[in-house]
């Protein structure tokens, strides 16, 4: 089916009790094994290009291969640019495809963040394109500190932006290699409390599991980004690959053994996010 955007998959799950995950990508591989994981589950599922795969494909080129992989897949796909640091590079992604963008101006003052975040929304509506943006700042593992979400700066950006989705700092942080501590659910609440805007967590991969489906059936939180996790997979079975047989090198080869661990992964993150409600 053709790409859908991010308001067509968070708005149901919103609704529903669920939350869609957002896997961030790093090239064809991944990208393969989570739209399979996606139809194993028949769960809709939101592929995203942040800086790193920006890196290393151009962003022309992400938007054909999310496009070819939407159009086989028999569930809901959307292609997302994750952390979009400037209007240019949002711009671009709208044009080369992507149906999502996030525009993240975390760090910078809040009436900035917002003026640019809503200049941004706007392009992106006007072109059928879903905005996501931040506030509060989402630190990193042995890296930037997080700036907790202030509720009620919370509810003025919501507002003035009119961003399709939101994300929030309560917690999480990025890169987390193993399990980190559990999110701030007073402040998701307070937030909740004056706000409709779906919530969205990045650094899932530090929230516990079974917090993240009872978060996704039972509040706004609506899409959790998953990546180290899936990217630890990804190494452990390369490198297993590799080991297997020392005279290979023919990376088709070595890259194959990489899908079905990845996939199956990708399968319980889709799992617990979209059987929450049932679950928990």
């Amino acid at each position: 089916m053709p790409l859908v955007t991010l308001t067509d998959v968070v708005q149901p799950a919103l609704h529903q009790g669920y939350a869609v995950a957002g896997l961030v990508t790093l090239g064809w591989e991944d990208m393969q094994a989570f739209v399979a994981a996606a139809e194993a589950e028949q769960s809709p599922v939101i592929l995203q290009a942040g800086p790193g795969c920006r890196e290393h494909t151009p962003l022309p080129i992400l938007g054909k291969m999310f496009c070819h992989l939407a159009e086989q897949a028999s569930v809901p796909v959307v292609a997302h640019l994750d952390h979009g640091y400037s209007f240019d590079e949002c711009r671009e992604a709208m044009t080369c495809g992507f149906t999502s963008v996030m525009y993240d101006g975390s760090r910078k003052p809040l009436q900035q963040n917002i003026d640019e975040t809503a200049a941004i929304a706007e392009l992106a509506h006007d072109a059928g394109i879903s905005c996501e943006g931040e506030i509060g700042f989402v630190g990193y593992a042995d890296g930037e500190q997080s700036s907790g979400t202030d509720p009620a700066e919370a509810a003025r950006f919501a507002q003035e932006t009119q961003v399709d989705a939101m994300a929030i700092s309560v917690g999480n942080v990025h890169l987390q290699h193993s399990a980190g501590g559990r999110l701030d659910e007073t402040r998701i609440a307070q937030i909740e409390a004056v706000t409709s805007v779906p919530l969205v967590i990045h650094g899932g991969s530090g929230v516990p599991v079974d917090q993240r489906a009872s978060l996704a059936a039972n509040t706004a939180i609506c899409k959790y980004n998953i990546g180290t996790e899936l990217r630890r997979v990804f190494g452990q079975a390369l490198r297993a690959s590799v080991a297997k047989d020392q005279q290979r090198f023919d990376r088709n080869s070595l890259l194959k053994e990489t899908h079905d661990p990845m996939m199956q992964a990708a399968r319980l993150v889709l799992r617990h996010l979209k059987q929450g409600a049932s679950e928990v």
